[in-house]
């Protein structure tokens, strides 16, 4: 089924502090055609000889991979994980075609280095947890894992929750400050997935507005510690 965005205006306004940042060295991008488009991602891959887990990381509405990819750097390289950002486009189409062009991308991760196919997780910031929480549900047997900051599931997908082959593991966290996505949406996703029998993590930041990068090492450091150890469920 079609995925539908549903978002205030004022997040398609939103001044993204991070995106002027440059692309930090071991960063590289590749472009691969997916889903009959062409995207554009990021990509670093630690120095290791074996297969390591992988997240893709989804940007907000607006923004570019280097958002999510920075934050995640730090963890990356002291635990071992691949991370790949695609550049998400801001069209109403492209929410059909979004986890196809997510699974392709990771397919397009793999050719290039070893990753552990039963560890490749997703975490989206505002638009692109939106954007996980539906590629996780439709692509259950594909991804180990959803973390989102600061979006929530909208009632569109939740017939996809019944669907699901596999429930995965989600890792959910929001701002009590969030005058975009406020924390009401957290809320309902968390008690909408827990009484379909996923498995969660919730935590409400007490100071925390819509901007993910304030908070993002302590995100990021609570979501892999807890979601690295959970496995999906039949």
């Amino acid at each position: 089924m079609p995925l539908r965005l549903r978002y205030p205006a004022a997040l398609l306004a939103l001044p993204l502090a991070v995106s002027a940042q440059t692309v930090q060295p071991g960063v590289r991008t590749d472009t691969i055609e997916c889903a009959r488009r062409a995207t554009t991602y990021q990509l670093f891959i630690p120095d290791s000889g074996r297969a390591l887990p992988a997240i893709l990381l989804l940007h907000g509405a607006g923004g570019e991979p280097n958002d999510v990819m920075q934050p995640w750097l730090k963890l990356a390289r002291k635990k071992g994980i691949v991370l790949a950002a695609p550049v998400l486009p801001l069209e109403r189409s492209y929410e059909a075609v979004a986890p196809k062009v997510f699974r392709c991308v990771m397919e397009d991760v793999r050719r290039r280095t070893a990753v552990d196919s039963t560890r490749i997780y997703l975490f989206g910031y505002s638009m692109g947890g939106y954007l996980a929480l539906g590629a996780g549900l439709i692509e259950s047997e594909y991804f180990a894992g959803i973390m989102v900051y600061a979006n929530g599931l909208h009632e569109d997908f939740y017939p996809l929750v019944d669907k699901a082959v596999r429930r995965l593991p989600v890792a959910l966290y929001g701002g009590l400050q969030d005058q975009v996505y406020p924390i009401q949406g957290e809320r309902r996703t968390h008690d909408y997935l827990m009484n379909h029998g996923f498995t969660i993590r919730y935590r409400e930041l007490d100071a925390q507005d819509h901007s993910y990068w304030p908070s993002a090492d302590w995100i990021n450091s609570d979501a892999w510690g807890w979601i690295s150890t959970r496995r999906p469920e039949p």
